[in-house]
């Protein structure tokens, strides 16, 4: 008589059994020793879906004065691995804290592209994505133009939702920008200043 754990006389285990078997000892055992999670992190169960590890591309990280669009940025980081492309798009909104805002001026400071760079590197090494866009636009803006565009590729919504906020979130807290808003009564003010 065979037990769970033995297979009975004349029967082979199939290799898929086998691959399950070491992803669940894998599982349990945790992320090896030197594994940036094993300081505390969570580890990711092994994505069976994937044929390659994920590429990591960084497709753009630049602050410019050019005219941005979301779409372009999802264009960017196309990947054939990719089954998830989430895009984020910040957009000048027509108020703010009650009064009506005209458009918005940004002024970066020279570090702002390095910034993003950095953001947007620290996210690919910290997340299984194939590629991620980010821009920050400067200059004069009117109402309904894209100030901060993102798009991050990846196997799975899962995946590229979490590297989509993690960049926004990042580049936020830490770009060295700063916007005037024009307001509609004629005045102005500064946000984000130090």
């Amino acid at each position: 008589m065979s037990t769970p754990e033995t297979p009975a006389a004349g029967s082979v285990a199939s290799t898929a059994d086998a691959h399950a078997a070491a992803d669940v000892a894998a599982d349990v055992a945790g992320p090896p020793v030197g594994d940036p999670r094993a300081a505390g992190g969570a580890r990711a169960p092994r994505d069976s879906s994937r044929v390659a590890p994920p590429a990591r591309r960084l497709a753009r990280a630049v602050v410019t004065e050019d005219v941005l669009s979301v779409a372009e940025h999802a264009d960017a980081v196309e990947d054939p691995a990719a089954g998830a492309v989430v895009t984020f798009g910040g957009v000048v909104r027509d108020h703010d804290h009650g009064a009506r805002v005209a458009r918005l001026e940004y002024s970066a400071h020279p570090s702002a592209g390095r910034v993003v760079e950095e953001v947007a590197r620290e996210v690919l090494a910290a997340h299984p994505v194939d590629a991620l866009a980010v821009s920050h636009r400067t200059g004069a803006l009117e109402v309904g133009d894209v100030a901060f565009a993102v798009a991050v590729a990846a196997a799975h919504r899962r995946e590229a939702f979490a590297a989509c906020e993690e960049v926004v979130e990042e580049v936020k807290a830490r770009l060295p920008v700063w916007k005037r808003q024009v307001l509609a009564d004629g005045g102005a003010e500064w946000v984000g200043m130090p």
